[in-house]
């Protein structure tokens, strides 16, 4: 069992920047993805990012290529995702998952963390 929770929401301004945090807890591992996703109000939770939790190798939406940026801490048991340059299309509640097997299903999500940007 792993519990997710994810912090670091909040209201902003466009081009403003935020950086959310989700910290892992009741078990370790040493292999796995971790990964951010998004559901905007109204549409469907959508893919942003995901970091390797052994070879830190990263993926991203192309929405956000070049915007985000997400990282991990190995010994904090948690992964982070700066946001930069933020739009008001980024709003959604942002939501952190774990694939401990690597088999592309997610095994764990987070509770969700709201992020507003207003234009």
């Amino acid at each position: 069992q792993v519990q997710l929770v994810e912090s670091g929401g909040g209201l902003v301004q466009a081009g403003d920047s935020l950086k959310l945090s989700c910290a892992a807890s009741g078990r370790t591992f040493s292999s796995g993805i971790m990964g951010w996703f998004r559901q905007a109000p109204g549409k469907e939770r959508e893919f942003v990012a995901s970091i390797n939790w052994s070879t830190a190798k990263t993926y991203y939406q192309d929405s956000v290529k070049g915007r985000f940026t997400i990282s991990r801490d190995n010994a904090k048991n948690t992964v982070y995702l700066q946001m930069n340059s933020l739009k008001p299309e980024d709003t959604a509640v942002y939501y952190c998952a774990v694939d401990i097997r690597g088999l592309r299903l997610w095994d764990y999500w987070g509770q969700g963390t709201q992020v507003t940007v207003s234009s």
